[in-house]
């Protein structure tokens, strides 16, 4: 019976590719930032309408996140979908070179578009077994913004918005086919604006206080900071305002933006209050004042052995994307561009996500150009360095990730090589086969409940009596 189930899935998976490819290709045509992907999450929302989900907006006063439901009771199985692109990655299809579609816009770097349609013909496919089998239980797409940047999802599970969910599928696009069982960062974001005293630099330097004076002793002054915090914490920052363009005027604005990282919460916080006593101290150096504005957060992730387990027992059984042969001379090109550093650290992602395991396989994943293998599932210790907000989902719910290769071996994320490669039948193929595996392990779920609750025992013990506190204080709002 289950083996029907999983060639229905895939049958209406396939039956309707079309659909989700042009889908796919729209939401890579809109590139739209986080929080203002309102053409893409309207394509997700009509898509799902048509499919017969119950579809709820404006979750977490978002205005582009949304909750589509089908079914009713127990258990409520969730997938996770995301939409947003980056600023500055605007590029054309198909093109082993950098040419901006717009210059300066807006481009699909981290695969979202793929990401976003995957998750949503899985839960398609799913509901189209419950009804046909008349299984009892819930499947639910959720529709989140500004991964990128805004932590949609740490705000969506602030507002409860998955407090009745059971367990939580996603995928990512990449360049290998993988089980994700690796931790990643905490981090918070946060804006530091000086106030200081505009003067004319050259008759009146003395009655200025120059604000990006604050700004540019609190950079060194984190800078010094790095040696002493934990080896695997981050500190990214971005002057959002240097207070004009004029050398002749002390410049009496100015801002910069912190993004700090760490395995843990807790070291995130110990970090941010040594940044922000560094922010004072260099008001204080420089006769300005300052405001510490919080954006957003996010919780580190906790993979769940359990989920991961039966998710890669389905990427095995799947058809792995391929490199058709009309698009094997554009990837070769595509690769040319790329330094020995992207692929050196594409090989370091792998060797990540097998945990330090299996060696003898990094040789070979070295020489392909497309990934078409599965790399074994190892439950690593290891630490991916980047952060994601799936991560506070998975202190509420047991929550399983994959990728599926829809990128040549190398390919850097966040890169204008990775958005031209965003439509290309490769990227296709990998969409769907992830559809097929977040399918087929939800559907073990819904008619194996002694697997769900292997998943809550572990994510039971993982906590170990601890429970999820939104790293993002109540009183910030998004930063739409």
């Amino acid at each position: 019976m289950k083996y029907m189930f999983y060639k229905d899935l895939e049958r209406f998976i396939d039956e309707k590719k079309q659909c989700w490819t042009k889908a796919s290709d729209q939401i890579w045509n809109y590139a739209e930032t986080k929080f203002q992907e309102t053409r893409s999450s309207e394509t997700l929302c009509s898509l799902l309408a048509q499919e017969g989900f119950d579809v709820e907006t404006g979750i977490a006063g978002l205005p582009t996140a949304f909750v589509a439901s089908f079914g009713s009771g127990a258990p409520v199985i969730a997938f996770l979908g995301e939409y947003d692109a980056l600023s500055g990655l605007s590029q054309q299809e198909g093109l082993p070179e950098k040419k901006p579609l717009i210059e300066g816009g807006n481009g699909h770097g981290c695969g979202h578009h793929l990401l976003g349609v995957g998750s949503l013909a899985a839960a398609a496919a799913v509901k189209e077994i419950l009804t046909k089998n008349k299984l009892s239980g819930t499947v639910r797409y959720y529709g989140c913004p500004g991964e990128e940047g805004g932590s949609g999802k740490a705000f969506m599970a602030r507002a409860g918005a998955f407090k009745d969910v059971d367990a939580a599928l996603t995928w990512h696009p990449l360049t290998h086919n993988a089980i994700w069982s690796t931790r990643f960062l905490a981090n918070y974001q946060v804006a530091f604006r000086f106030h200081g005293k505009s003067s004319h630099a050259a008759s009146a330097p003395h009655v200025g206080r120059s604000a990006l004076d604050a700004v540019e002793l609190m950079n060194i002054g984190v800078n010094y900071l790095r040696e002493h915090v934990v080896p695997d914490a981050r500190m990214h920052y971005a002057i959002t305002n240097s207070g004009g363009a004029s050398p002749n005027v002390v410049q009496g604005e100015a801002e910069v933006l912190y993004l700090l990282r760490a395995p843990e919460l807790a070291q995130v916080q110990e970090i941010y209050e040594r940044v922000c006593a560094i922010a004072h101290g260099a008001a204080m150096m420089t006769g300005t004042t300052h405001e510490v504005i919080f954006q957003k957060a996010c919780s580190n992730y906790l993979p769940n052995k359990a989920l991961e387990t039966i998710m890669y027992r389905h990427l095995q059984q799947a058809a792995l994307p391929a490199l058709p042969e009309n698009e094997q001379q554009l990837a070769q090109q595509l690769q040319q561009t790329m330094t020995p550093e992207d692929l050196q650290n594409d090989l370091h992602m792998a060797e990540l996500l097998l945990g330090g395991q299996h060696r003898e396989l990094l040789p070979g994943i070295r020489k392909q150009l497309v990934a078409d293998s599965v790399l074994p599932h190892v439950h690593a210790a290891s630490l991916l360095p980047g952060s994601s907000d799936v991560g506070d989902v998975s202190w509420l719910v047991p929550t399983a990730q994959c990728s599926t290769a829809c990128y040549v071996f190398g390919t850097p994320g966040h890169s204008w090589q990775m958005v031209a490669q965003g439509t290309s039948s490769l990227a296709h193929q990998g969409m769907l086969t992830a559809a097929k595996t977040l399918a087929c392990t939800a559907v073990d779920l819904f008619t194996q409940p002694e697997l769900l609750q292997l998943a809550k025992a572990e994510l039971l013990q993982t906590l170990d009596g601890g429970t999820y506190q939104c790293p993002i204080p109540q009183d910030v709002q998004p930063p739409l």
